[in-house]
């Protein structure tokens, strides 16, 4: 059996956003068997494992491991058998690691470390992808800035590389960094093909967005609801947006060009192509829908970057990848599934949106 037939995948938080997509990419277009790990804390998430085991069908090439990445003997049993790992699991928000620095730290850290000790113990050297952010680099406060009437942009560039220095600043890019960096390390140190995507915005379908994390679908799905959004700050903050589907290409890029890729860092995101300020958004989510959104201004939030945009030169120079989606055409997805989706994304019926699963039993499994 060929290397691409033997692919035996570990995906934790596999059920949330990201690791949803990259598990239905699998499912549906590989002979990979996936393995799902996940706590089930987030917001909508038994939804995306509905739609992973429809998508499984019969094949057997799906498990369900309800679990925490702070277990680490729960992690050990499930990398066991790894030929690849993506560690998607962690607390994704920073005003929650402001309010519950402990869990942030024990999450991101801790979990990521109980991963990385996993796979070097698994004697296997599998190839482990982790996501990071750009809450690494800091405000960038010294970074000169120009301001127009909806937008913040770059004097001096238009966008930033890895040779940004690190400034971590809030406790959640402490976090984040501090296990991207321990991600680095176990492939200096250890010899594990590691990667690390510190990842800009992404958006995209079986994303369930709220005020702290995945803004473009809470802007869109709260101007499909009727309800009026809160901006933190005045809206001319910038961010660069990636569909979700670009970036499960570049993961499987990553992965076949470990001989150039594993070790490294890359900034990731939609680049300056895909870069939209917050009014700017507000304003194509209007155009989309057909319904103005209204919207109240609340004091920016601390660390928050007034711009940054992702320089993916260097992963394109080692993969071969770049966005191939555009900000309009992302959108354009995430308002399908909304009206695919509207029974538990709408504001009808949000207690839904935590219904029991509805799984088969032979897809979940024990970890203890």
């Amino acid at each position: 059996m060929g290397k691409e037939e033997n692919r035996s995948v570990l995906i934790l938080g596999g059920a949330g956003f990201i690791g949803a997509n990259l598990a239905r990419h699998l499912l549906l277009e590989t002979s990979a068997r996936v393995h799902i790990f996940d706590n089930l804390s987030r917001r909508g998430v038994q939804r995306n494992l509905e739609q992973l085991s429809r998508a499984s069908g019969k094949s057997g090439r799906l498990r369900i491991a309800v679990a925490d990445v702070r277990d680490s003997a729960a992690v050990e049993r499930c990398v066991r058998d790894a030929t690849e790992i993506y560690q998607f699991a962690g607390q994704v928000a920073v005003t929650t690691a402001i309010a519950d620095p402990r869990c942030d730290f024990e999450t991101n850290v801790v979990g990521t470390f109980n991963v990385l000790e996993a796979a070097r113990k698994s004697g296997n050297q599998p190839f482990v992808l982790f996501t990071s952010t750009n809450k690494v680099y800091g405000e960038m406060l010294e970074e000169p800035l120009k301001c127009s009437a909806t937008r913040y942009c770059y004097v001096n560039r238009n966008s930033v590389s890895e040779e940004q220095p690190l400034d971590f600043y809030s406790p959640y890019g402490c976090s984040k960094g501090a296990a991207d960096q321990y991600v680095r390390e176990y492939s200096r140190r250890y010899g594990l093909p590691t990667v690390v995507f510190r990842m800009s915005c992404i958006a995209g379908e079986m994303q369930y967005g709220n005020e702290d994390q995945g803004w473009v679908a809470h802007f869109l799905y709260t101007a499909l609801s009727g309800n009026a959004l809160t901006i933190f700050g005045d809206g001319r903050q910038v961010r660069d947006v990636l569909y979700v589907g670009d970036l499960v290409r570049a993961i499987e890029a990553a992965r076949r060009s470990l001989s150039l890729t594993a070790g490294q860092i890359y900034n990731i995101g939609g680049g300056p192509e895909n870069a939209v300020s917050l009014l700017e958004l507000i304003e194509e989510v209007e155009v989309l829908t057909g319904r103005r959104l209204e919207y109240v201004n609340h004091e920016r939030r601390p660390g928050d970057q007034l711009v940054y945009i992702s320089d993916c030169s260097k992963f394109n120079r080692h993969a071969g990848w770049k966005p191939s989606t555009s900000l309009r055409e992302t959108l354009l997805a995430v308002y399908e599934y909304w009206q695919e989706h509207r029974d538990i994304l709408g504001a009808s019926r949000p207690r839904e949106i935590n219904a029991p699963l509805a799984l088969p039993v032979a897809l979940l499994e024990r970890t203890a």
